[in-house]
């Protein structure tokens, strides 16, 4: 697995590539909750087009970011889901409660 941030504007991007399940997840939400709380990151976006499977504790990791960044009034953003992480969310009902975009760029341009 392999997790970059990169800066665009006032948004940071969280480049993740590779599964996320159960070993690396705590890796995801360490940088994902970094942004949020130490760096006070105004938006977070999560490009997942390099994630081919994402497991519950991975949906878990998501949701901790989301839940820090409703605190923080930030905002949490999701993009390039691929077919079966897409499905994990729709199943579990959370692809409603994330702002899930198909681009980086349609997610910088989101109000």
């Amino acid at each position: 697995m392999n997790i970059a941030t990169r800066q665009n504007g006032t948004s940071t991007v969280v480049d993740v590539k590779g599964d996320i399940d159960l070993y690396n997840s705590p890796e995801v939400r360490k940088v994902i909750l970094e942004e949020l709380k130490e760096k006070k990151t105004a938006r977070v976006i999560v490009n997942l087009s390099g994630v081919r499977y994402i497991d519950s504790s991975g949906v878990a990791s998501l949701v901790e970011g989301l839940k820090v960044s409703r605190t923080l009034a930030s905002r949490f953003m999701l993009y390039g889901l691929s077919p079966a992480a897409r499905e994990v969310l729709e199943l579990s009902r959370l692809i409603r409660v994330f702002e899930v975009y198909a681009s980086e760029e349609e997610a910088l341009k989101a109000q």
